[in-house]
């Protein structure tokens, strides 16, 4: 007879444990992600100059904002310093036997922060979207973990906000935007549907209580989102009474339908459940990346922070896991 778990001891449920169905496929995707063809496509090598017909006036950039951005997502996904990239970046070149010249660290570091990002690689998709939404923390500068158990943080310690839109369907990214850690989550809700085409339609938005704002409702019925799912704070009250002739509040229909089925049922019915991927999504982001960010300069961090949510949708592309329950 199998000795009863901690989780059984104290009452809660057993921990669920997962395998993996395609570990073949999904193997070869990570050792995919290690390809130098992968990253550095034709594309790129083929736009590596800038076109001498730019319709600005001056003398044309030696290097595409592409090449640009190309070594910069060598950069994140290999861990390099600046001077290392270029290094990099012209050995590969060579051993490609292309004449293009790799750019040096400083125009790398005077254009990063003037690149235009867009973190989503794949068409998108012509169904309706089910849009998950929260907020990470990237430290610029401050103490290591064993620093901070032992005497704890410094006044010094300062956070970048990375705000993510994910695809409830396919995990991807499809929304970014950074600020500081003075933004609070539920104010970047309305910019970063703005970066949803306005043909786009949006079936269901799901948050967390953070998001628990009139300013959120406000911005999710301006985009006509269907079904929201965002859980009212414990303790919360209905915002218009039952009786009115005007138009229901999402908020105050979930909050009632709380009241009736439990916190719990109601997170089923709604699948406010599916928030957990953009929980698993900060977390990849993080062990891949790390949490820190290397620049000092606003605009850069955004970039680089930016990058490497690009890259992990690339990385998405070459294929994820399909994990199932083991009984």
């Amino acid at each position: 007879m199998k000795k009863p778990t901690k989780a059984q001891k104290r009452g809660g449920k057993p921990k669920k444990h997962y395998k993996v169905r395609n570990w073949k496929e999904y193997n070869e995707a990570l050792v995919n992600r290690g390809r130098i063809e992968f990253w550095i496509t034709d594309e790129a090598l083929r736009l590596w100059q800038e076109q001498k017909k730019t319709g600005k006036r001056g003398k044309p950039k030696l290097y595409s904002n592409l090449a640009i951005e190309t070594a910069l997502l060598l950069r994140e996904v290999f861990h390099l310093p600046l001077r290392q990239v270029e290094g990099f970046l012209a050995s590969i070149l060579l051993k490609m036997g292309s004449v293009r010249k790799a750019p040096d660290y400083s125009t790398l570091s005077l254009r990063a922060g003037t690149l235009n990002v867009s973190v989503r690689v794949r068409t998108p998709r012509s169904e309706v979207l089910h849009i998950v939404v929260d907020s990470t923390g990237a430290k610029v500068y401050g103490e290591g973990e064993w620093k901070v158990r032992q005497h704890g943080w410094s006044k010094r310690r300062t956070w970048k906000k990375v705000h993510l839109g994910i695809d409830e369907a396919t995990g991807d990214i499809l929304l970014g935007e950074v600020t500081g850690n003075d933004i609070a989550d539920c104010e970047m809700l309305e910019p970063l549907l703005t970066q949803v085409p306005t043909e786009t339609r949006i079936d269901q938005v799901s948050a967390d209580g953070a998001f628990d704002r009139r300013m959120c409702y406000d911005a999710l019925r301006k985009r006509n989102v269907k079904h929201i799912a965002i859980p009212p704070q414990r303790g919360a009250r209905i915002w218009q009474h039952g009786n009115t002739k005007e138009e229901k509040l999402p908020r105050d229909q979930n909050l009632r339908r709380i009241r009736t089925v439990g916190r719990e049922k109601w997170k089923a019915e709604s699948k406010y459940h599916r928030r957990s991927l953009a929980e698993t999504t900060m977390f990849r982001l993080k062990t891949i990346f790390t949490d820190k960010v290397r620049a000092r300069k606003g605009a850069v961090q955004r970039v680089e922070l930016l990058l490497r949510a690009k890259a992990l949708n690339l990385m998405t592309t070459l294929g994820m896991p399909e994990s199932y329950i083991v009984a």
